[in-house]
């Protein structure tokens, strides 16, 4: 009776240079030696790095060459008479810069703009006096610089006083501590996720040791989030009072992009790495509203930066730290879900090919 052919399509005592398969196994080790091959795959890494090198580029440069005001929402108090023709105006200035709303009084203003319901308020002074702008500089100096400008270039005969609210902390310079925590932070997760990829692996073989690897990231991301309160609230104090929610917060976001870090690494390898760059660096940094508030940037940027870790870390640390956590669901939940995501994405992938190993053959035993 003919025995059944091999895994490799030849029959059993045939060489398997005989085979189709054996043939081009030698065939390709002929045309392509060790070194070329080396030759190759230094070419496609270095490919990679000048795509990433210049996605960088293309994104900052994207986001911030050109800030230009889009629809920032702003209160307007006003004499009932006058308040509708007011907004209207607001929100026919050429390229809508402006999104006008009422305001029933300018106590209700003020707590809008401290809750972030809106970026600002404008009082309207009667018999064309100077009108009043109620800020809050804390979220972003540069809006409260475009909102001035485009006040003032809407109607230049009308004066507008500036009234800061809420001024970042005198230790906080121009409002970015938050934007930079978040940087950190992010990086942090990243980096961790890599380093225990290059120590053990990019891809856990079973379920057990990629919990282990979470576990460690877990801790890793408590810890981060602890160094990080401590440097911006006891050592620098530039965003004292709220050491407790900036420590979890902080610890969330870590935790948030070591998950998914290693997922991108269970699912693709190395390149798992190179995915994070793009999406934590390359695309997050630009798009978090830490030198520019949204308001400001590119529909891209705009849109995308809300859903990425770094922009929802900037918005809960900035809101915590000025505005009494207001405004901030949306931001909890996009941390939430990407780091329960990166967890559930890694133990699939841990199960799956645990399920696709072959078992081991059994131990023969004697009578």
């Amino acid at each position: 009776m003919a025995e059944p052919p091999g895994p490799d399509g030849r029959s059993p005592g045939r060489s398997p240079a005989a085979t189709p398969l054996g043939r081009f196994r030698a065939e390709a080790r002929d045309a392509i030696t060790p070194r070329a091959a080396l030759v190759m795959l230094g070419v496609l890494i270095m490919l990679g790095v000048l795509i990433l090198e210049l996605a960088f580029v293309v994104s900052y440069i994207g986001a911030f060459h050109s800030p230009t005001p889009e629809r920032i929402p702003v209160a307007v108090v006003a004499p009932e008479a006058e308040r509708r023709a007011v907004i209207d105006r607001l929100n026919g200035i050429p390229g809508e810069p402006l999104s006008g709303r009422p305001a029933d009084s300018v106590a209700q203003a003020r707590t809008m703009v401290l809750e972030r319901e809106v970026d600002a308020a404008l009082l309207v002074a009667p018999d064309r006096r100077a009108d009043q702008l109620l800020v809050a500089s804390a979220g972003g100096p540069s809006g409260v610089q475009a909102l001035e400008r485009v006040l003032q270039e809407a109607d230049p005969s009308q004066p507008v006083r500036i009234t800061d609210l809420r001024p970042p902390n005198e230790a906080d310079g121009r409002g970015l501590a938050p934007f930079y925590l978040a940087v950190g932070l992010v990086v942090g997760g990243y980096l961790a996720s890599a380093a225990v990829s290059a120590t053990y692996g990019a891809r856990p073989a079973n379920p057990h040791r990629m919990l282990i690897r979470l576990g460690a990231l877990a801790v890793l991301s408590v810890l981060s989030g602890l160094g990080g309160a401590i440097v911006v609230d006891l050592v620098f104090d530039a965003l004292p009072g709220h050491f407790a929610a900036l420590w979890w917060i902080g610890a969330l976001t870590t935790f948030a992009a070591a998950a998914a870090g290693m997922a991108f690494q269970v699912l693709l390898g190395p390149m798992g790495i190179a995915l994070s760059v793009l999406i934590f660096v390359v695309l997050g940094n630009p798009s978090a509203g830490g030198v520019y508030p949204s308001a400001l940037l590119p529909p891209f940027w705009r849109d995308l930066g809300p859903a990425l870790p770094n922009g929802a870390s900037v918005t809960l640390l900035r809101n915590y730290a000025y505005f009494g956590g207001h405004h901030t669901a949306t931001a909890w939940w996009v941390l939430s879900a990407w780091a329960a995501g990166g967890v559930l994405a890694s133990a699939l992938a841990a199960r799956f090919r645990r399920g696709r190993r072959s078992p081991e053959p059994a131990a023969a035993t004697g009578v």
